[in-house]
């Protein structure tokens, strides 16, 4: 493979902001970092026109893209169609997502994660939205699926989830210290959502193994006077990760910078992306249910929200223009921190030596204009 020199960028590294430095890659990996006046000769140079070049985006909720839904169609092609759908908005990896659904239907899910985990679209394994949720605050969720843990449920789950479990949301009402302690020990990362305990059982699910929480302020019991719920739980421990959908649907921009100022950089960005990412006029079903996407909102019939339509350079872009939120910051709640709480970072999330060459590079407005896959160059126009 040629061995590139990237020149005529703004690098945002991950903890630096550099002008006048290229990017050195060979062979897929980041090299290093040079002046560009010091850059051996006989490399290849890409001239990025001014750009930004910042790490690729990881998005660890992705239910859909491109028109396809993956707990509806579970298989490697509509793999495939969801990623590129998301690669035109900078996200290179990303965890398909599993709705509460029947057992064989996730099986199905698990299995085509695991066939495409080689192919190099950037998935990084499953995550298993369900079906161990509150019925209360199921949200679009299949009520049929949804269930408490058993040890036999669990266990076929994870024999079907070998090797391709990345993270696990659960209600601590729903599952229990023992079921968190084996989706842990099977190397899952185990966040809180679609739950509607009080403060001290999310606290005490924290302690059992419980890293973060899904979808920060949705589907979950709010913050209160008296009761400060799996909201309030999240936001007051230093430690616990949280996702957010900055779309300004579920969540208000305040309640945005709210979260940011209390989680720093424990809070990182998510879509909860549908079908409409990268299709508009995708319609799907959901839980039995006709999902539609207006003005940016992805609803059922009668008005109940059904993940959404928010892309990941959106988001970036909604956290600096409507949060104040700064854009090195923005790129990195987009980038390192899920790649921090995957315990990926060695690898991705940064432009460093040792680190793929998987970059996204964007215009002055934040809108993608290309990636970097391996040390491949794609445009988009």
């Amino acid at each position: 493979m040629n061995k590139l020199a990237l020149v005529n960028g703004i690098v945002y590294t991950g903890n630096a902001i550099l002008h006048g430095q290229a990017i050195m890659i060979e062979s897929g990996k980041i090299t290093g970092l040079s002046a560009v006046n010091h850059v051996p000769k006989g490399r290849q140079m890409i001239d990025l026109g001014g750009r930004i070049a910042a790490p690729g985006f990881i998005d660890v909720q992705v239910n859909g893209g491109g028109g396809a839904l993956f707990t509806a169609d579970p298989t490697p092609e509509a793999l495939n169609t969801i990623a590129k759908a998301h690669e035109r908005f900078g996200t290179l990896h990303w965890c398909p997502t599993v709705l509460s659904s029947d057992t064989e239907t996730t099986e199905q899910c698990l299995n085509a994660v695991r066939t495409v985990m080689d192919q190099h679209i950037g998935v990084l394994g499953a995550h298993l939205e369900g079906p161990f949720l509150s019925r209360e605050k199921r949200g679009t969720h299949d009520e049929r699926f949804i269930r408490s843990a058993g040890e036999n449920d669990v266990t076929r789950l994870l024999e079907a989830g070998k090797g391709v479990l990345s993270l696990v949301t659960l209600a601590p009402e729903a599952a229990g210290e023992a079921h968190i302690f084996r989706f842990t020990e099977a190397g899952a990362r185990v966040f809180i959502g679609h739950s509607n305990a009080p403060c001290s059982i999310a606290e005490a699910a924290f302690e059992s193994g419980v890293c973060g929480v899904t979808h920060l302020y949705n589907a979950m019991s709010q913050l209160t006077g008296r009761e400060p719920g799996v909201a309030g739980a999240a936001l007051a421990a230093k430690d616990i990760w949280a996702g957010i959908i900055a779309d300004g649907v579920h969540t208000d921009w305040r309640s945005v910078k709210i979260a940011k100022e209390i989680k720093k950089n424990r809070l990182f960005l998510v879509t909860d992306a549908m079908p409409p990412v990268g299709k508009p006029d995708a319609v799907c079903m959901v839980g039995g249910k006709t999902v539609t996407c207006k003005g940016g909102r992805c609803e059922t019939e009668d008005g109940v929200l059904a993940g959404s339509a928010l892309d990941m350079a959106s988001a970036v872009r909604n956290c600096v223009t409507h949060c104040g939120i700064a854009l090195d910051e923005a790129l990195r709640m987009a980038s390192l921190y899920p790649a921090e709480m995957l315990g990926i970072a060695d690898r991705l999330g940064m432009i460093k030596p040792g680190a793929q060459a998987d970059l996204v590079f964007l215009d002055n407005g934040l809108n993608v204009t290309g990636i970097m896959r391996g040390g491949e160059m794609k445009g988009f126009h």
